[in-house]
């Protein structure tokens, strides 16, 4: 199946108007500022920018600005020299050194405190900063890509986060939707991580039930795609056959809607390719053609069109 766009998959119209904008930003040298829940795959998102941007052949240094104790964060970010304080028994390069001439990634951006807020709004605006325990300028010249789950708008009118650098940040924004809002994307979801996870564990997975694919599509989904992602992983591992057997009784059904037939990995591709055309016109190569948008190869799209028997039902022409 196609890992499609730098691996972030599914068609839903909301997900292409988010495709379409990292396409339009990431030639650029703006901050970009990717808002959504936790769990819909802000990293993707930058990451693709970073891949289809000047910088691609440079480093990609990411900071989960949450999952540091702020008592090391600034050290984390700026680095420090030795002696700078208690255990720093060498100099350290941090994250804005790491990620010089490349793109640096911080995420959940929300969780940094107000008193390095205006030593990251220094480095944004100016380039540069100091390391702990130096007096020596550094200077770097990186794209930064900011992700958050919260509000920045709504901290800032709380005096919970600078209005500057908020405005420094949001140059560029990118809402992420919801799994909730994407529901047409779930089958394919669904279908790309079975692929991915059986051929991790050596298993041959082709199928999975309509009654069950129905009650992946009917769930909530709170966690987004990374809840999604681990339910299919635990449900290839229970699976001994070729068809998934996933385990719904743990999932609550949130809506009702029409019962969808069996479908398979293979059936699943044929209408991505397929969708893709047409989203095209049946334009297969070029810059915007369906080989572009789907990550490969003129040849290799004709040639999984023949194989999947994909024909315009007009018998028109495939434009090369």
């Amino acid at each position: 199946m196609n890992e499609g766009f730098e691996g972030i998959i599914g068609a839903s119209r909301s997900l292409r108007e988010v495709l379409d904008l990292i396409r339009t930003v990431a030639p650029t040298n703006s901050t970009v500022l990717v808002e959504g829940e936790t769990g819909t795959g802000k990293e993707l998102v930058a990451r693709a920018i970073h891949q289809h941007s000047a910088r691609r052949n440079r480093s990609f240094v990411k900071l989960n600005c949450a999952a540091i104790p702020l008592g090391l964060l600034e050290s984390e970010l700026f680095g420090h020299e030795r002696g700078a304080f208690t255990g720093a028994v060498t100099r350290k390069a941090g994250r804005f050194e790491a990620a010089d001439c490349g793109t640096l990634f911080l995420d959940e951006i929300g969780d940094i405190p107000l008193e390095l807020q205006a030593k990251l709004l220094r480095v944004l605006q100016e380039g540069e900063f100091e390391r702990l325990g130096s007096t020596q300028t550094q200077r770097v010249n990186l794209r930064l890509v900011a992700a958050t789950n919260r509000d920045l708008g709504d901290m800032v009118s709380k005096k919970q986060f600078r209005s500057d650098l908020y405005y420094r940040l949001n140059v560029f924004p990118i809402a992420v939707p919801p799994l909730r809002d994407r529901l047409e994307d779930i089958p394919r979801l669904v279908l790309h991580f079975v692929k991915r996870f059986a051929d991790q564990m050596g298993k041959q997975i082709g199928e999975v039930p309509a009654e069950g694919m129905q009650a992946l599509v009917s769930h909530a989904w709170p966690g987004n795609i990374r809840e999604l992602e681990n339910f299919i992983e635990r449900s290839v591992i229970l699976t001994r056959g070729s068809v998934l057997h996933a385990p719904l009784a743990g999932l609550k059904r949130v809506a009702e809607a029409e019962p969808l037939e069996a479908i398979t990995l293979e059936d699943a591709q044929r209408e991505h390719i397929r969708k893709t055309l047409e989203h095209t016109r049946w334009v297969v190569a070029g810059a915007n053609g369906a080989a572009a948008r789907l990550g490969m190869k003129r040849s290799t799209l004709y040639f999984r069109m023949k194989r999947l028997k994909i024909t315009r039902c007009n018998d028109a022409e495939v434009s090369a």
